[in-house]
């Protein structure tokens, strides 16, 4: 068997980190969930699409009914509130409280702290081209998503 390819190296990587929250204690694990649907909320507001609990089950990859958990979970625990625009009654939109704002800050830090573990003894432009390519990569991907 020869050696992975760039692709099966990147997927690899992508399993590894989505698994560590939910890896040994359950409430570091419910924080990972409270996390990622914070994320989506915040990616989805930044992109200018309504945070309706439709679009956050589509931006992270799960079916409705588990987004929806999700999004009763991160609001009892005071991360989002969900409104409802006057333009349309029937879909509530989620937003971050200032609590959602905060948890995100904390998570932005630890995932910088992990990248500096991870590329330590990299040069700073060899930092500075890996993130362009990854963003490259994730408009990319966004624009492959239907």
């Amino acid at each position: 068997m020869s050696d992975p390819g760039p692709g099966q190296v990147l997927f690899a990587f992508v399993r590894y980190w989505s698994r560590r929250p939910q890896v040994g204690d359950p409430e570091l694990a419910e924080r990972g969930r409270l996390v990622l649907v914070a994320e989506a909320v915040h990616a989805l507001t930044g992109h200018g699409v309504p945070a309706t609990v439709n679009a956050v089950a589509h931006e992270i990859g799960i079916d409705q009914s588990g987004a929806s958990r999700l999004v009763r979970s991160a609001r009892e625990a005071g991360y989002l509130t969900m409104g409802v625009p006057d333009a349309d009654g029937r879909r509530r939109r989620a937003a971050l409280t200032p609590a959602g704002l905060a948890l995100l800050d904390h998570a932005h830090d630890w995932q910088e702290q992990v990248f500096d573990r991870l590329t330590e003894g990299w040069s700073e432009r060899r930092r500075r081209d890996f993130r362009q390519a990854m963003t490259e990569l994730m408009e990319r991907s966004c624009a492959l998503d239907p």
